[in-house]
């Protein structure tokens, strides 16, 4: 895929070595002499990424970047300065720049930076073209996430929406399941009739057959009116079943016919009824295993797996975290009447360092009670609750094994990582540069680069 960068710096020369380094990897590069200049590019052209300037005369970098943000929200700006300091990094990280790097830089350094940028902006751009499929006309606001496992979600819903085929969505508590379905439903060829929602696990046992398929007056004790069952409600429409796996196996049996046969009958009433009904159901058990210590009937579980769709937990796509926090923050904050703007960079990463065992519904909990005790209209750590600072990761535990030291964030954990690996080539070598780079997969100037990074000396180089 083709890119087009734009490069603004007041100096022509590193506009010109910026053009000439960057398009080796086959990017177009735009440049631009001041913010003004810039703007203007960016009105006639697709640009998929800014490399801005700090300081320049006129428009400023933070004044572009500003303007940015406002005018098109989604393109990702990295900021570059020769006055490299703690403060300005903060600060244009705060203003959302995608990244920054300090002059004099090293290329390798800008073409790793660059290189993420452009995957960032395509998964977005994926993300849009993808939600676009699922509706001509409408945003998806509930759907939020560009991971890949999300996006794997989001590909199923497209694939099953215009169809009739009956759904089985599985995942943890609180992983959006009921959410799906009514996508599903909202952006199928049933989305002008009834979705009705069951939860198989709220309904008492003696009451769950009249809730599905309705009774008679006189039925049972206590049917002291005729009642339209759950199947009839949701005719030429979708029936949502949650926690099925809770369902009784008697109950089983008659909901395996309503599936097979498309006929219901009431409780009290000799006749039959037809009824067009998509089904959509969702549980948080294992029902293979269920099946397996009968617990619920074999042919009914094949005949609701027609269409599976596994949701992923929270954990499993901590890079949703962020966006659906935002997504929370701005409309519970509205709802209690407070102007919520983002997160701080701390407040973020004790939410990604968090293992989210209530999932989105957590999360949502979490943000709500933060966007009540916040003073300021950005969220900051101190506001989240306590308890999110006593849990290390899930997937740390997995990764560096039980008991081993978590670094005390990603990007150090990353880099322990990675120096590790580093200087295991290098054993591995007998402290050959070369050697160490061939072995893992890289270029040697990549190699030294990450030596420098990583600060390693290597003292023993045999040629």
């Amino acid at each position: 895929m083709t890119h087009n960068v734009l490069v603004v710096d007041d100096e022509p020369k590193l506009c010109d070595l910026l053009a000439s380094a960057l398009s080796q990897n086959g990017i177009t590069v735009f440049t631009a002499g001041n913010g003004l200049h810039a703007l203007k590019v960016l009105e006639v052209e697709d640009i998929d990424l800014v490399i801005s300037d700090w300081r320049m005369p006129g428009m400023d970098g933070p004044q572009l970047l500003a303007e940015i943000k406002n005018r098109f929200p989604q393109l990702p700006v990295i900021v570059m300065t020769a006055y490299s300091t703690v403060k300005n990094a903060v600060q244009s990280m705060r203003n959302g720049a995608f990244d920054y790097i300090a002059k004099p830089f090293d290329i390798d350094e800008l073409d790793i930076t660059v290189s993420k940028a452009l995957q960032f902006r395509d998964i977005l751009k994926d993300n849009q073209r993808m939600r676009a499929e699922l509706d001509e006309h409408q945003q998806i606001d509930s759907l939020i996430g560009d991971s890949p496992s999300f996006r794997r979600v989001l590909h199923a819903i497209d694939s099953v929406r215009e169809s009739n085929a009956t759904i089985l969505l599985t995942g943890e508590s609180g992983t959006g399941k009921e959410m799906v379905a009514r996508a599903i439903h909202k952006h199928g060829n049933r989305a002008d009739k009834p979705f009705v929602a069951v939860n198989c696990a709220a309904i008492p046992e003696g009451l769950l057959e009249s809730e599905m398929f309705g009774h008679r007056k006189g039925a049972f004790t206590g049917a002291v009116a005729d009642r339209v069952g759950r199947f009839m409600q949701a005719d030429k429409g979708t029936l949502f079943l949650d926690e099925i796996g809770e369902m009784p196996l008697p109950l089983q049996a008659k909901i395996l016919r309503a599936l097979q046969e498309r006929i219901i009958e009431p409780v009290g009433d000799p006749r039959e009824r037809k009824v067009d009904v998509r089904v959509i159901a969702a549980t948080n058990k294992n029902l293979l295993e269920a099946v397996a210590n009968k617990e619920f009937r074999e042919d009914l579980y094949y005949r609701l797996n027609v269409f599976p769709i596994p949701l992923p937990a929270l954990r499993e796509r901590v890079e949703d975290i962020a966006p659906l926090a935002r997504h929370f923050a701005h409309t519970l904050g509205a709802t209690a009447g407070k102007r919520i703007t983002g997160f701080s960079p701390e407040a973020l990463q004790a939410m990604a360092r968090y293992s989210w065992p209530g999932n989105i519904r957590e999360l949502q909990n979490c943000v709500e009670r933060a966007t009540i005790v916040a003073s300021e209209a950005v969220i900051e750590d101190h506001d989240l609750p306590a308890y999110l600072f006593a849990s290390a990761p899930a997937a740390s535990h997995a990764i560096l094994g039980e008991g081993t030291r978590v670094p005390p964030d990603l990007e150090a954990a990353l880099a322990e990582v990675e120096k590790a690996y580093i200087l295991a080539a290098l054993a591995q070598s007998n402290g050959v540069q070369a050697a160490a780079a061939q072995l893992i997969g890289i270029s040697e100037r990549s190699f030294w680069y990450r030596l420098k990074k990583l600060g390693i000396h290597v003292d023993k180089i045999i040629r």
